[in-house]
């Protein structure tokens, strides 16, 4: 077997494969052998067919099989050996008047090479980097917020602003016949506000459900109708009422702060708020992270300029997937994704330069970090290591979580990486002058 390279330029070759009869008779003798062995033909004894014939009716599928798996394996490891970093698969090139009949072949092969290029972390222009933090609405809503949940509710006669009314809606065309517990502060419109106003137990109120709700997505829960029926809804409903209560708001004493945060962690309403912003600046620490990793994405793809293979990848493109694309269709699919190509090569730079690397141990503590975060949701705040340590061997068990939790720490050492090398400059900004400013 003979392999040769042709570099038509510094992204595209061709491979050359030459086969020879004695690269490929031995084995398709044993195959051959093998099925002699195990051969159910009409008027011979298993294992005594003539050669002859197994070669006649099995013979060309075995060699095109044999051949091709040689020259699968020797294509892989020469690309190996010469550390070609290739992109896509190698294409094989059509060959006219191929002829399986002839005991010698040769293959050609496109490929597409990876360009070679730097990476500099060196922007002149800073980057910001977002620290958000919870502004005074926002404490101050997350402090009435809890005062709700820990307060209780308090029977009335009639329904003033900002009560709940219990009751039933019921529309027999449309099939609604639904009990729910109403905020007042949901009903959108005066118009509408008002009709509960001074409402009672035993009062039947008219509405229409177009425009009734602040949020559209209520006439799902409080009339129980599905998502699509819910959009265009536009009919009369009635709500008959059967209670009325009040939101009396709890206390913020030592017994509230003790039942929060536990006992004497938190003293006073100075220290509850202060509690607020640290929690909330946790929480928007992870989408500060994000924009600063897209936003160093940006800048590495605009600042890093190469060239790649372009005609190529657009060919393998049509034969890559599950259903072969038109030339036309792998050119939008190739426009498409580009960007994250390039992203994926300097990505891949950054890696090998600053020997980044997810090693087992590092993924098994990287898991347990995880686990511990969403049991303190469900306010498991102390886990023991061994429990730990077997829910981290279930997850890590499962190939898709390992490959999941490795990205994730891949870019946690991006990110680190990032924060280290890339000019950057912090701005401190409440959550919604962030959302202003990124997304809007």
């Amino acid at each position: 077997m003979n392999i040769t390279r042709e570099n038509i330029d510094e992204l595209n070759a061709v491979v050359k494969v030459d086969i020879a009869k004695e690269d490929y008779s031995s084995k398709v003798e044993k195959v051959l052998k093998d099925y002699r062995k195990n051969a159910n033909i009409p008027g011979f004894r298993k294992g005594h067919v003539p050669m002859g014939m197994v070669k006649k009716q099995y013979g060309k599928a075995v060699l095109v099989d044999e051949v091709n798996k040689l020259l699968q394996d020797a294509l892989n490891k020469y690309l190996t050996e010469e550390k070609l970093d290739v992109l896509g698969n190698p294409l094989p090139k059509e060959q006219e008047n191929f002829d399986w009949d002839s005991e010698t072949y040769t293959f050609e092969f496109e490929l597409g090479l990876s360009p070679q290029f730097e990476v500099s972390l060196d922007n002149k222009e800073p980057i910001t980097h977002y620290k958000i933090v919870a502004g005074d609405e926002m404490i101050e809503n997350q402090v009435k917020t809890i005062q709700k949940q820990y307060g209780k509710l308090v029977s009335k006669e009639t329904a003033e602003e900002g009560d709940q009314v219990t009751g039933t809606f019921k529309n027999e065309e449309e099939g609604i016949d639904a009990r729910a517990t109403l905020p007042l502060d949901k009903i959108k419109g005066k118009k509408n506000k008002d009709k509960f106003i001074g409402a009672k137990a035993g009062d039947v109120i008219k509405l229409k459900t177009k425009g009734l709700f602040e949020d559209e997505h209520d006439l799902m829960e409080f009339l129980q109708v599905e998502h699509d029926k819910a959009h265009d809804l536009d009919v009369e409903v009635e709500f008959t009422v059967s209670e009325v209560n009040q939101q009396e708001l709890a206390d913020l004493d030592q017994e509230l702060f003790d039942k929060l945060f536990g006992k004497g962690e938190v003293t006073s309403v100075t220290e509850l708020k202060e509690k607020i912003k640290e929690d909330a600046a946790k929480q928007f620490e992870q989408q500060s992270d994000q924009q600063l990793l897209n936003d160093v994405t940006e800048m590495l793809i605009e600042n890093t300029s190469f060239d790649l293979p372009k005609e190529f990848l657009q060919k393998w493109i049509q034969t890559a997937g599950e259903k072969e694309l038109s030339a036309e269709e792998a050119k939008e699919e190739y426009e498409k994704s580009e960007k994250g190509l390039r992203f994926q090569l300097i990505e891949g730079k950054l890696i090998a330069e600053h020997d980044l690397q997810v090693k087992f141990e590092d993924l098994k503590a990287f898991a347990k970090e995880r686990i511990k975060e969403q049991m303190a949701q469900f306010g498991q705040m102390n886990p023991d290591d061994k429990e730990l340590d077997d829910i981290a061997a279930r997850i890590l068990s499962r190939q898709d979580e390992v490959k999941r939790l490795s990205e994730q720490l891949m870019n946690q050492k991006l990110l680190e990486l990032y924060k280290e090398k890339v000019n950057l400059k912090e701005k401190e900004v409440t959550y919604e002058e962030f959302v202003k400013e990124v997304y809007q």
